[in-house]
């Protein structure tokens, strides 16, 4: 009897002490309870104000400054070096009168003018509180490809292409984009034959080296002892290694793709040496360095073509 007294008595105290560890565990759990929802709303509270900081920032700002009507675009000024006319260039840009100016993104309206392949560069300037300044940098085209394709409705098309100086393609403007009428414009430009057509994409470089020689060539051709008394109506750039030129006035000559600038001298030579003889060159082969082959026929027989004078090139911007 004493032994089982002694035994339940120490019964009831583990029970006693179980039940005391249970409640610490229970207010340490219930502590750390709270600590984590103070921590949470702590949290939730900053982020909550920060959110609506900003949100009240936001309004006041689309309130003072993006739909203030005193920042309305009231004016576009555009300038330009070439001859696009400045209602397309407005319509390129995407950019309207009553816009606001300063929620205007000025990068998106400088890649809307340069996706044109006409455009070769452009800025665009905020002038508070209602003027949207552009400045653009046209491509002038120097030479010109034509090539058919597939009509619609059966046969054949002609789809004419121009490049600038760089080899940049670009698709002629029509006339109603233009400032200058087209019937205003010096001459044609010099046409480009063997180039093919998967080459050619709008805004794309041509980069081949018989095109990039064949533009080199008209460059140099402008400025040259030549200029003023040929012109250069066609190139052929098929064959690898030459360029065959073909002027206005009836001779076919022929270019290596270096050195242009003597080829060029060494041609004023020799049509200087056919004129004291009253002969026309009818050939003439200057990728051959030494002993230059060429013929010729009687000046009388040449035929009679006036000369078309390069274009002057554009080395200012004008108002528009």
């Amino acid at each position: 009897m004493m032994w089982a007294k002694r035994k339940f008595k120490n019964r009831r105290l583990g029970h006693v002490n179980v039940l005391d560890v249970k409640l610490r565990s229970e207010q340490v759990r219930a502590s750390r309870l709270r600590l984590a929802a103070l921590a949470f709303g702590g949290v939730f509270g900053a982020v909550f104000g920060l959110y609506l900081l900003w949100r009240t920032g936001e309004w006041f700002l689309d309130r003072l400054v993006y739909e203030n009507r005193a920042f309305a675009i009231q004016t576009i000024d555009v300038q330009t070096d070439g001859v696009v006319a400045a209602d397309q260039l407005r319509r390129w840009a995407g950019v309207k009168a009553g816009e606001n100016l300063l929620a205007l993104d000025l990068a998106d309206v400088k890649r809307n003018l340069e996706m044109a392949p006409m455009i070769a560069s452009a800025s665009v300037e905020r002038i508070l509180p209602r003027t949207l300044c552009i400045r653009v940098e046209e491509r002038e085209p120097v030479a010109q490809i034509n090539v058919p394709q597939p009509r619609p409705g059966g046969g054949l098309q002609v789809a004419v292409f121009q490049l600038d100086g760089d080899g940049y393609v670009m698709v002629p403007l029509d006339p109603r984009q233009r400032t200058t009428p087209l019937n205003q414009l010096d001459n044609q430009l010099p046409v480009l034959t063997g180039v093919s057509g998967p080459e050619l994409q709008p805004g794309r470089k041509v980069e081949t080296p018989q095109v990039q020689a064949a533009l080199s060539l008209i460059s140099a051709f402008a400025c040259s002892p030549m200029a003023g008394l040929v012109d250069l109506r066609r190139i052929d750039v098929a064959s690898g290694d030459v360029l065959v030129a073909v002027t206005g006035q009836g001779s076919t000559v022929t270019f290596g793709l270096q050195n242009l600038d003597w080829q060029l001298r060494r041609w004023r030579e020799i049509y200087d040496s056919g004129c004291r003889l009253n002969k026309a060159i009818l050939s003439l082969n200057l990728a051959v360095t030494n002993n230059t082959p060429v013929s010729w026929t009687e000046a009388s027989a040449a035929p009679q073509v006036p000369v078309r004078h390069p274009p002057i090139q554009r080395n200012r911007k004008h108002h528009v």
